[in-house]
């Protein structure tokens, strides 16, 4: 009779279990995004966040946690309770943390249960809109006769934009006088304004203001015209040959998120980049989802892992470090 009743218990418990797990998601969930709101990641963000929540039927909230790079907010999603239920969504400086920061409270290759890739982000060359420059190649020029007269501006050690603005130095050969701000928005705000000469920031950030004019745009970072900004050439068209940067987007869950939980955030994420609207808004801002094959757990392991080894050389010789 014991043993009759034990094993009831046990199949009920098993029951149980298995119906916790088709619960997910139980509750919204909360997608960190580590930078201020009305940043590039963050429009990102909120675009995949509304065909999401269709898909798992649940809120997905974006939630912005802005500071030092983009690592307090990864910090917080590392020390989260891993039931799917608060994701990251991160860009390239996930990889590029691991050199730039000292002390970083977490390892972005083994704190984190990785969910896909979402979007590979062109840069562009901006510049304040009374810059004398009538071209790309003048404003090498421009640059490159002046130096550290130059003022170019990023939205923090960490951001996108100072990640493009070390290789574009480093192309150029010429340093130039960097001023971080504590996000995009004032960055922005200070170009447009001209009391500052040079941004490179991601299209969805600058698209909008390059159309507009409030700014004037040189050049994109890879190595096809943006379908956006057609009339825009590539930087290699204008002569800086081997200078190709886009900033790519990937969610993560914290380390332990049951495989469930993470399958159904996959398919979520991969339900949102077919989203008609997403796609013509994407091709707005100068970008597009990236192949479902590539919004995978797997291959953002794996290109999270090749980033790292990218970009070790490049931060260790610009020397740029922070706490």
């Amino acid at each position: 009779m014991r043993r009759t009743t034990l094993l009831a218990a046990a199949l009920i418990l098993a029951g149980t279990n298995a119906y916790a797990q088709t619960e997910f998601p139980s509750r919204p969930i909360t997608m960190i995004v580590p930078f201020a709101a009305g940043g590039p990641t963050d429009t990102v963000g909120r675009l995949i966040a509304e065909p999401m929540t269709r898909m798992l039927g649940q809120q997905v909230l974006v939630e912005n946690v802005g500071g030092a790079g983009g690592t307090l907010g990864a910090a917080r999603v590392a020390k989260a309770d891993p039931d799917g239920h608060t994701i990251l969504l991160y860009h390239i400086g996930q990889a590029t943390s691991v050199s730039l920061y000292r002390k970083l409270p977490y390892d972005p290759a083994k704190d984190f249960t990785p969910v896909g890739r979402v979007t590979d982000v062109p840069m562009t060359l901006v510049a304040r809109p009374t810059m004398e420059a009538a071209s790309a190649g003048d404003l090498l020029g421009y640059i490159t006769k002046n130096k550290e007269d130059v003022t170019l501006v990023n939205a923090g050690v960490g951001s996108a934009s100072h990640l493009c603005g070390m290789v574009l130095m480093k192309a150029l050969g010429v340093p130039m006088t960097t001023i971080p701000y504590k996000g995009t928005a004032p960055a922005m705000t200070d170009l447009i304004g001209g009391r500052v000469d040079v941004m490179c920031d991601q299209s969805t950030n600058t698209s909008g203001q390059i159309k507009s004019g409030n700014i004037k745009a040189y050049g994109v970072t890879v190595n096809k015209r943006l379908g956006s900004l057609p009339d825009l050439p590539t930087l290699a068209e204008s002569g800086l040959d081997g200078f190709e940067v886009s900033i790519w987007h990937g969610i993560w869950a914290p380390k332990g998120t049951p495989a469930a939980a993470v399958s159904k955030l996959e398919a979520a994420l991969q339900a949102a980049l077919k989203d008609p609207n997403v796609v013509k808004r994407f091709a707005d801002l100068g970008t597009e989802p990236v192949p479902l094959d590539q919004a995978t757990p797997a291959a953002l392991d794996s290109h999270l892992k090749a980033e790292i080894e990218r970009w070790k050389p490049i931060v260790q010789a610009a020397g740029v470090f922070a706490d």
